[in-house]
C-alpha cells in the first residue's frame, strides 16, 4: 500500500448555466483521513445499463486512503473494465450481491435500486444512485425512509459553482453523441439520405436544427459545427441564445421557439436534434406531427428528451438493439440511454464527480458531518433520518406528511 496515487481529471468542455463543467482533481494519498468508509459497487441490473460509477483508477486513489472498497463481480464488464483491474487497483471482488450489502456501508450505483436490493439494504446505509423520477415510487420511498437510509441523487446533487455536475456530464455526453449518431444514420446504409453531414467542396452540408440551448444543445451545436454542417438552434429563452452565440461565434443561426420558425427550421432540416428539457416536469412538445409528416424523406430525428417523454410528438421509446424506427419516412431514434453507448467515457465523467466526493465524506467524517459543511450535498439528500427531505418528491406523491426540511433534521443532531 506503499504506492502513491494521483489522477487527474479528465476536463469536459460545455457550458452548463454559464459555468464550466471541471469536476475537482482527486487528492493523493494522505494520513488525515477520519474514517473509513467500506464502499460497495453492485452490478448494473437495469436494461442496457453498461455504465459503473467507480473506474479502476478512482478505486485505486480511495483504497490508497485507506477505504475499502467491495466491486461485484463482473461490474465492469459493460466498460470493458476487468475484476483484475479492480483488484490490482485494491477492490476487494465479491460474487454476489448479497455480500456488497453486508459488507458496505455506502453503496453506489448508476441506476436507482431494483427490489431485490431495496430488500438488502441494511438500516443506515447511505445510497448514491441516480433517482430516475419516472421509475420512482411512493413504495421505494417508504422503503428507504423505514431503513433511514441516507439517499443522496444524482439529479438533485449540486456542485460548488451551484450547478448539477452529474446530471451536465451526461448531457454533454449525450449532446456529442447525438451528431455522431445522426450522421450516421444520414448513410445509405441506414436507409437515410445517403449524405455526408459536414459535405465536401462544392457540395453543401446537411442541415442540422437543434431544439434547445442548454447543455445538450450546446454540445451538439459545438459538435455539429466543427463537422461542419450548417446549424441553426432554437429556444424560447434569449439568454441562452446569446451565451451560445458568445460561445460558438456567429458561424450558426438562432431562433426564439416561435411556431413559425420551427416549422420552417424543421421542414427545410435534413436533421432535427430534440433537446428541449423541462426540470422535474415531462418535456414540452416542441415539433408538432403536421412538422414531421413534411419533412424530407429520409430525414433523421434523434430525440435526447425522450427520457423526460420527448419533446417531438411523433417519438415513442426504442433501445440500443433496435434503436430507431420510421414515422412519416422520418427516421426517428429515441434511445433514452445514450451515454451507455459510450460506457467508459460516461464512467469516468461520474467517477471524476464521485471519487471526490467520497474522499471529503471520509476526510469529514462521514456524510452526516459533511452535509453540516457542503450546501450541494445538502440539495442532493433527498432521504435522511426517516423523513423525505425534497419538497418537490413529497408533492408529486402526496406525502407532505412525511417531509422535513433538511436544515432542521441537522439542526436537531
Amino acid at each position: 500500500m506503499g504506492k502513491q496515487y494521483s489522477i487527474e481529471s479528465e476536463l469536459f468542455s460545455g457550458v452548463y448555466a454559464g459555468s464550466w463543467a471541471v469536476p475537482k482533481e482527486l487528492a493523493v494519498k494522505t494520513n488525515e483521513r477520519k474514517e473509513v468508509l467500506r464502499i460497495g459497487v453492485p452490478k448494473e441490473t437495469f436494461f442496457q445499463e453498461n455504465r459503473i460509477p467507480l473506474t479502476p483508477e478512482t478505486v485505486g486513489v480511495l483504497v490508497a486512503n485507506g477505504h475499502e472498497v467491495y466491486i461485484e463481480h463482473n461490474a465492469g464488464v459493460g466498460t470493458r473494465y476487468s475484476d483484475k483491474d479492480y483488484a490490482e487497483a485494491g477492490g476487494i471482488i465479491k460474487y454476489k450481491v448479497a455480500e456488497i450489502f453486508q459488507a458496505a456501508d455506502y453503496l453506489v450505483k448508476i441506476t436507482p435500486l431494483s427490489g431485490e436490493e431495496l430488500e438488502l439494504l441494511r438500516e443506515g446505509q447511505t445510497i448514491i444512485s441516480a433517482v430516475h423520477m419516472g421509475s420512482l415510487s411512493p413504495a421505494m420511498l417508504n422503503i428507504l425512509m423505514r431503513k433511514n437510509i441516507t439517499a443522496l441523487g444524482f439529479e438533485f446533487y449540486k456542485g460548488e459553482d451551484g450547478s448539477l455536475p452529474l446530471v451536465q456530464m451526461m448531457s454533454e455526453i449525450a449532446g456529442v453523441s447525438s451528431i455522431h449518431i445522426a450522421s450516421e444514420l444520414l448513410t445509405g446504409k441506414n436507409n437515410g439520405q445517403g449524405i455526408l453531414l459536414g459535405g465536401i467542396t462544392g457540395i453543401p452540408p446537411a442541415e442540422i436544427t437543434i431544439v434547445g440551448a442548454g447543455t445538450v444543445g450546446f454540445n451538439a451545436a459545438r459538435t455539429a459545427m466543427g463537422m461542419g454542417a450548417r446549424v441553426r438552434i432554437i429556444d424560447r429563452e434569449l439568454s441562452k441564445l446569446r451565451r451560445i452565440t458568445r460561445e460558438l461565434g456567429t458561424n450558426m443561426s438562432t431562433s426564439v421557439a416561435q411556431h413559425n420558425y420551427i416549422h420552417d427550421a424543421v421542414v427545410s432540416s435534413d436533421v432535427v436534434i430534440g433537446a428541449a428539457f423541462s426540470a422535474g416536469r415531462r418535456a414540452p412538445i416542441v415539433v408538432t406531427e403536421e412538422m414531421v409528416s413534411q419533412m424530407k424523406p429520409n430525414s433523421v430525428i434523434v430525440d435526447v428528451a425522450i427520457d423526460q417523454g420527448g419533446c417531438v410528438e411523433t417519438s415513442r421509446v426504442t433501445n440500443h438493439e433496435d434503436p430507431v424506427f420510421l414515422e412519416h419516412d422520418v427516421i426517428h431514434y429515441c434511445v433514452p440511454n445514450i451515454p451507455s453507448l459510450v460506457a467508459r467515457t460516461a464512467s469516468t465523467a461520474v467517477s471524476n464527480v464521485l471519487g471526490p466526493l467520497l474522499m471529503s465524506i471520509g476526510e469529514k467524517g462521514g456524510i452526516e458531518n459533511l452535509i453540516k459543511f457542503d450546501p450541494g450535498l445538502k440539495e442532493g439528500i433527498y432521504i435522511y433520518r426517516h423523513h423525505l427531505t425534497k419538497k418537490s418528491l413529497a408533492r408529486l406523491f402526496g406525502m407532505t406528511m412525511k417531509y422535513r426540511d433538511i436544515g432542521l433534521l441537522i439542526a436537531a443532531m
